[in-house]
């Protein structure tokens, strides 16, 4: 499926906008107030010359006005193809003088509207989008790019959704045996659908209770994702704990790497688990009336989390069995073997050890897979190797044991530990915008490399493949093109301040917010996409632009396209300009170059 469609559907609509005042009034909605409701008069507009209206039976209402509307060549009966269409019964309304009252103007509108954008949304619009498609936030010519840098965890490596549960597990029973929380806590099991990535988590003192929620672009709270353990927050409870509005202050926010002096945000994809672990504890604990502190609860789950790192129990239970665990390790190594056969030069800079790593890339990739990479460096520390000079290289033998020598250069076949990138820069000499890095999380991969030293990033969110299969659903399609039309009809009939008019805009009012919900339950029932609050960006998909050149599913998204291929980003419109051109409208529709071959690995 192309954009062809797209482009079909939307000269359709415009076409039929030109047909009646009604329709232009629709088009014109993307910009300003276009109509303000029954107020204009023409003369009889129909080729016999005979009122469009005279059949309709409506007593006129003398209490409402209706003066002219500047041109009759304005207000058209006909087709494109020439042939006499059925007005309507606003458009009767405009082309006879007939007084009708604005509730019933209201709702023929509404009427009108609804059964537009029923036709108009032709069959097959919806699984239009590709999953494995690239996205641009900036301009980026693969040509340009000569190095290729990759983090190791959920990027070069994708895991199955059973280690969230493992890593909840041992977590959970770390809790309860070595910080001595209450025994109860462990009849909790996960949910893997409860928590969403980008979250944030609220340990003010004031709230008393450690509060789960997501936030959007501009620091408001969406409401309707604000938790207390496992059971949501009504809104006004959220309204009466941030002072009679929803907007969280800047200086609350968390900073620059997610972690502000009040709220915390979970980037990565193995907060998913920690977040559940934080809820579920949080749930016991009011689900009691046991007074606790939620700031010492987040430290201790995330200290209970780390432990699962730390002390090697993930590593080990991978290692163990590779199989259960590693998603689509041909397709990484399709990928490695594709970028250096063009003679492009890798690189690896991971956090995890070697002894993981290297088991992990040899059920991948193979047993010779160092012979891709030019420089391998493990436990990295990052994000401090990104942004602190202190600590050196340390090179490992075979075995994984340190060595004493001092690191003059950076060779192809060895193995280095920590180190810093102001020494890999000045060892590697691979700087700006000729290397390409890819990663998962926002900060500690992706923004010091962008903001600080002009490298491109690309940042991979296995999330999209999920989102983008409920964006294809016909009912999301019809669910989010209506609430769209009736977004717009609450912002053109507005104008309308009688107390019949007003009862009609509240039962939009209502009909728009469960549309609303009806759309983020579809994503997830808790928190909905993490891409959308409502109609604003979240907070995660504002850092995910600032913080990225591109994005994707997964790194075997590059098997589709040329290694001289240039992403352009699409240039949506601002709230000022016109959507102008229909092609801009969508890049996950086109279909990729290289689509056949990502079919063959798969």
């Amino acid at each position: 499926m192309s954009c062809h469609k797209i482009r079909m559907f939307s000269h359709a609509l415009w076409q039929t906008s030109k047909s009646t005042s009604l329709r232009k009034v629709y088009v014109a909605s993307c910009g300003s107030v276009a109509s303000t409701g029954p107020t204009t008069q023409i003369g009889k507009c129909c080729e016999d010359e005979q009122s469009c209206g005279s059949d309709l039976g409506i007593q006129p209402v003398r209490s409402t006005a209706i003066p002219t509307s500047p041109s009759p060549a304005n207000h058209r009966h006909v087709a494109s193809n020439n042939q006499r269409v059925s007005p309507t019964l606003s458009e009767r309304a405009f082309t006879t003088g007939l007084q009708i009252d604005s509730k019933t103007y209201l709702w023929s509108r509404y009427n009108e509207m609804k059964r537009l954008v029923h036709d108009l949304i032709p069959p097959g619009v919806c699984n239009l989008l590709n999953p494995s498609t690239i996205y641009a936030n900036n301009e980026v010519d693969l040509d340009e790019v000569d190095i290729y840098g990759f983090d190791y965890d959920y990027t070069l490596a994708l895991y199955s959704n059973t280690l969230d549960t493992m890593i909840y597990n041992t977590a959970r029973d770390f809790l309860v045996k070595h910080y001595k929380y209450p025994g109860g806590i462990s009849k909790y099991d996960y949910i893997p659908n409860f928590a969403a990535r980008g979250l944030h988590y609220d340990i003010q003192k004031f709230s008393v209770q450690g509060l789960l929620m997501k936030i959007d672009a501009f620091h408001y709270i969406q409401l309707g994702t604000v938790y207390r353990g496992l059971k949501p927050v009504p809104d006004d409870e959220v309204l009466e704990l941030y002072g009679g509005t929803h907007h969280v202050p800047l200086q609350e926010v968390s900073g620059f790497y997610g972690k502000g002096p009040m709220m915390k945000q979970f980037m990565d994809v193995f907060s998913i688990p920690e977040m559940t672990l934080l809820a579920a504890a949080n749930d016991y604990f009011n689900s009691n009336d046991i007074e606790y502190d939620p700031g010492h609860l987040y430290k201790d789950v995330s200290d209970a989390i780390g432990m699962v790192h730390i002390k090697g129990y993930m590593y080990k239970w991978i290692m163990q069995d590779l199989e259960k665990y590693i998603l689509r390790g041909d397709e990484t190594y399709a990928v490695l073997h594709r970028l250096a056969s063009h003679g492009k030069k890798l690189f690896l800079i991971t956090n995890s050890p070697f002894s993981f790593v290297d088991k992990g890339m040899k059920y991948m990739v193979g047993k010779d897979w160092r012979d891709f990479f030019d420089v391998v460096i493990v436990q990295a520390d990052k994000p401090h190797f990104f942004n602190n000079c202190g600590k050196p290289f340390r090179r490992l033998d075979g075995n994984g044991d340190l060595q004493w020598d001092k690191i003059k250069s950076l060779d192809k076949g060895q193995i280095y530990k920590q180190g810093n990138l102001f020494d890999f820069l000045r060892l590697t000499g691979w700087r700006g915008s000729k290397v390409l890095y890819f990663g998962d999380h926002l900060y500690s991969d992706l923004a010091d490399l962008m903001l600080r030293h002009g490298w491109r990033t690309g940042a991979i969110v296995p999330e999209l493949e999920v989102e983008t299969r409920v964006v294809n659903t016909e009912q999301y399609a019809q669910s989010l093109t209506w609430l769209q039309a009736l977004t717009g009809l609450l912002e053109r009939m507005q104008v309308h301040r009688d107390p019949k008019s007003k009862e009609v805009l509240q039962d939009w009012l209502k009909e728009r917010e469960e549309l609303r919900a009806v759309t983020k339950n579809l994503f997830n029932p808790h928190f909905g996409s993490i891409f959308r609050t409502c109609h604003n960006p979240t907070f995660f998909s504002r850092r995910l632009c600032r913080f990225s050149d591109l994005y994707m599913a997964s790194i075997s998204c590059l098997l589709n396209y040329d290694l001289s291929y240039t992403f352009y980003p699409r240039r949506t419109p601002l709230q000022h300009e016109a959507p102008l051109w229909m092609d801009q409208l969508c890049t996950g529709c086109m279909k990729t170059p290289f689509l056949e071959e990502m079919a063959h690995i798969r």
